[in-house]
């Protein structure tokens, strides 16, 4: 059960501190960015919220198949991974404006894409679970 654990503190955390971002974002950053730096912040704020929100989704499959299913564990770190390459990215790039670090955030995607296709592998091997 750590699994599921770990999966609903990470949910929680990604998905409050993308709360947060989203509240800098609109209250502090708009009037201290331009409109395209701000829309890859933005942008970075809703994918973290969605991945955040599918480590809350891992967790609850998780706990319903007993915790030990290596695909669904595999899912949550690529959502962790790519939440922290894809957003964190997008981030420093708004606030910075070094373009190379947007070159991060295709791994953060990769990431991201990984974690639902595990997501769909587990569904696939349903029935030998």
């Amino acid at each position: 059960m750590r699994s599921v654990q770990l999966c609903l503190m990470a949910g929680g955390l990604f998905g409050g501190t993308a709360v947060a971002a989203g509240a800098f974002a609109s209250h502090w950053l708009r009037d201290r960015l331009d409109d395209r730096a701000l829309q890859i912040f933005e942008t970075g704020a809703r994918y973290q919220m969605y991945h955040a929100l599918a480590l809350v989704l891992v967790a609850l499959l998780l706990r319903q198949m007993g915790g030990s299913v290596a695909t669904l564990t595999t899912a949550a770190l690529a959502f962790g991974v790519g939440n922290v390459l894809f957003s964190g990215s997008l981030y420093a790039l708004a606030l910075t404006g070094i373009k190379i670090l947007g070159a991060i955030a295709p791994l953060g995607g990769l990431a991201h894409l990984v974690g639902w296709g595990c997501i769909a592998l587990t569904a696939w091997n349903l029935e030998k679970l």
